[in-house]
């Protein structure tokens, strides 16, 4: 009697890699756990998205850390809206920047739940705590964390130029994946305000488990920070060169 599925010939590379390469065969159709594994992922990536968010748990983290934080809304009054309206997860309410006091810093930190709720929850507070040895060494001065619900990237651009930052980095759920519903992104921008582009910032991406590490993307956003307050600038004309860096013998964050 031959084997239910037919295995195939790449199966031994399924253990590098999370994509869904070598999924065998049963006839003409895909095995059961392969497609029960498949629903599975895509009600995760679902789920990632539709979330709560809890920014009051998000923002005790962070202030466990010794950073003071606010929290402010965009101008999105609900998921629903949210999704279905990207300009106002861009755009701060009426509250959002009242409760945003004017000042001066090197560096404004805005954790954003995004797309992902699940991925702010389970790396936004590692990641910072990563970057805060090389924030402390460099003697950036930091304004208050940001915690901003319904928020997309954008967002950054109105909160630093309102807290008058030099830089902001941008923390967000990105958007979920089948084999990625927790996955955080950074993005760096110089010189934040309102009408800034996607080609004036740097990113930083797939900080997970099984991505990139918080020590490495720490790392990478020290890099950024300390390039993009050097020549004034972020985004296409600040090429990535973080990991010759790393190679020539800059010291790895712990």
């Amino acid at each position: 009697m031959s084997a239910p599925v037919t295995p195939d010939p790449w199966t031994a590379l399924r253990r590098h890699t999370p994509a869904r390469i070598a999924l065998g065969r049963t006839g003409s159709s895909l095995p059961t756990a392969e497609v029960l594994a498949f629903a599975l992922a895509h009600a995760q990536a679902r789920d990632a998205v539709h979330a709560a968010f809890d920014a009051e748990g998000v923002a005790a983290a962070i202030e466990a850390l010794g950073l003071a934080t606010t929290i402010v809304d965009s101008a999105a009054p609900d998921r629903a809206s949210y999704l279905r309206r990207p300009d106002l997860g861009r755009t701060l309410s009426a509250a959002g920047r009242a409760a945003l006091a004017p000042g001066s810093c090197d560096l404004a930190i805005v954790i954003a739940d995004g797309l992902s709720s699940t991925a702010v929850h389970a790396h936004a507070a590692p990641l910072v705590e990563a970057l805060l040895p090389a924030v402390r060494a460099a003697g950036w001065r930091v304004g208050p964390v940001v915690v901003a619900r319904q928020a997309r990237v954008a967002l950054g651009d109105a909160v630093g130029e309102l807290l008058g930052a030099r830089l902001v980095i941008l923390l967000v759920g990105e958007r979920p994946g089948l084999s990625s519903p927790d996955s955080l992104g950074a993005y760096i921008t110089f010189a934040p305000r309102v009408g800034r582009t996607d080609a004036m910032r740097n990113c930083v991406s797939n900080i997970r488990a099984e991505g990139l590490s918080y020590a490495a993307a720490a790392f990478k956003l020290a890099w950024h920070t300390r390039e993009a307050l050097r020549l004034g600038l972020t985004g296409v004309g600040l090429k990535d060169e973080s990991d010759t860096a790393l190679l020539g013998g800059a010291p790895a964050l712990p």
